[in-house]
């Protein structure tokens, strides 16, 4: 059993390098600089009207739920377990430099996130008789680039189904949360049960099937009620987190400088070997850009899909408030467990994994506290973190089976159920395989997003430069909502290669 195990584990690995190699980071990487610079740096120049835009609802917006309630959404499936497992196994994996390479992919990827919100909204498809909302990147290749490249949108909406069902969604979240939970309550197995040859904690096992109930009663009742839960849970947890690491991080304030360092240095292989300096960068590159997108998910083209659904009639403000995620999700969050990590070196502690490395670093940095009440602030961030992405991730993979299955509400409720029963089975995976299986469907999801992001630069630089000289023309006041009318525009599909002027023009 164990050799079928390993040879699994080893073809998975293999896949998962051959997705994330050079050419796909280079690709993210591209899409994030290209549009940083067609923008003019939207995402440091206009980062303090975000976060005021964030909190603050558009009057007489269109859509479904708030755009508050549709950034909660986003960040109920961004803030997970990424940022507390996610981080510790790229660093474990990669180096203290994958964290550098963890932010610069978030900083490019806030012009990446803030386009995908613009489009989204943009060419999004709204019911008038229902108010039922579905938009994302299908439809932004379908109608931004022509009909022509519908086979790109299918096939984008086929890997974000199996991004929700195999990887971000289900697996991961589970099998860290019942892990943590593990953890807590039962560290040695001391109530061990047999299932399929294979000794599991008795704790698991109710674990996954109080998680299971709980998913099933919140996902059965759709977007509001997910948007409804994440909006509550989502700033309690995040100020819990936040709190929490910063209690550690001025308790050993004296090792911040050289925890940068540290990073820094790791990032570009100065600590590597003679010879393997360019090995030790590649590594660092790979685990810190692809955990990163894993967590803040700038470029996957999930986000959007909750952005389309957002009250307002201003791609561009929905576009700000989407980046605000990838901000809130690396910048902040997964900052904090990043330097948890460095600066009390719990990264090279031999035989942990997942999110027992982070614990140990709590443990570790906290001495002052006792580190039962440290294990369980943690497992109660995890639990959290986990349960309000497996709720973002259903939504998202709903919504993708609906474009796939050009509608059928019956495959979609097919797929809850199929959701659930993932819930369930997650924690019975290893740590290795469910993170690899996860990296592998995000890549291939991000490959045709990043394609239509690039192709559409021209239709987002308009859009930013239309909806700014309106916000000047009328006197930038805070609040106020651009005059120019726009429910009467047209859609027309453009050529990719077409410059800004070819979008579409008002009626």
């Amino acid at each position: 059993m164990e050799s079928v195990f390993g040879a699994v584990n080893g073809a998975l690995v293999a896949i998962d390098d051959f997705i994330w190699g050079v050419p796909l980071m280079v690709l993210i990487l591209f899409g994030g600089i290209l549009l940083t610079v067609r923008l003019r740096g939207v995402q440091f120049r206009q980062l303090p009207r975000a976060l005021r835009y964030m909190v603050k609802n558009e009057k007489g917006g269109t859509g479904e739920v708030s755009s508050f309630g549709a950034l909660c959404t986003a960040l109920s499936a961004t803030i997970g377990t990424g940022n507390i497992v996610g981080v510790a196994t790229a660093i474990v994996a990669g180096g203290p430099g994958a964290m550098f390479w963890m932010w610069l992919a978030a900083l490019f990827g806030m012009a990446t996130k803030f386009s995908e919100g613009l489009l989204a909204v943009k060419y999004r498809d709204i019911d008038k008789k229902t108010g039922h909302v579905l938009g994302g990147p299908f439809y932004y290749i379908e109608r931004g680039m022509g009909m022509k490249w519908r086979w790109l949108a299918k096939m984008f909406a086929f890997f974000g189904m199996c991004v929700g069902l195999f990887g971000i969604g289900t697996f991961t979240q589970v099998n860290s949360i019942s892990g943590a939970i593990t953890g807590f309550f039962d560290p040695d197995k001391a109530l061990a049960v047999n299932i399929l040859g294979m000794e599991y904690s008795l704790v698991t096992v109710i674990g996954s099937l109080v998680l299971a109930l709980l998913v099933g009663l919140v996902v059965i009742g759709g977007l509001k009620r997910i948007a409804k839960v994440s909006e509550r849970v989502i700033p309690a947890m995040v100020v819990l987190y936040v709190g929490f690491s910063l209690i550690l991080i001025f308790a050993n304030l004296d090792k911040v400088p050289a925890a940068f360092v540290t990073i820094f240095q790791s990032a570009f292989g100065l600590q590597a070997a003679a010879g393997g300096m360019l090995g030790a960068i590649i590594i660092a590159m790979q685990k810190g850009i692809a955990r990163g997108i894993f967590s803040n998910e700038a470029g996957l083209g999930s986000a959007p899909i909750a952005a389309a659904a957002a009250q307002t009639k201003e791609p561009v403000r929905q576009g700000l408030v989407s980046m605000t995620g990838t901000f809130l999700d690396t910048i902040v969050v997964c900052s904090m467990t990043g330097l948890a990590l460095v600066m009390t070196g719990a990264y090279q502690i031999p035989g942990l994994e997942g999110a027992a490395v982070t614990t140990a670093a709590f443990q570790s940095g906290l001495p002052f506290i006792p580190a039962d009440i440290v294990s369980f602030v943690l497992m109660a961030c995890l639990v959290l973190f986990g349960f309000t992405t497996i709720l973002g991730w259903d939504y998202y993979g709903e919504r993708c089976l609906e474009y796939f299955s050009n509608g059928s509400m019956k495959a979609v409720k097919a797929y809850r159920w199929l959701y659930i029963a993932a819930v369930f089975i997650g924690p019975y995976m290893t740590v290795a395989a469910v993170w690899t299986i996860a990296d592998i469907f995000n890549g291939l999801m991000a490959i045709p997003n990043m394609i239509a992001l690039v192709a559409l630069s021209g239709v987002v630089v308009k859009e930013t430069r239309d909806y700014f000289a309106r916000l000047k023309a009328a006197g930038d006041e805070e609040g106020m909502e651009p005059h120019l009318p726009r429910d009467n525009w047209d859609i027309p599909p453009i050529d990719p290669l077409d410059e800004p002027d070819a979008a579409r023009m008002p009626a």
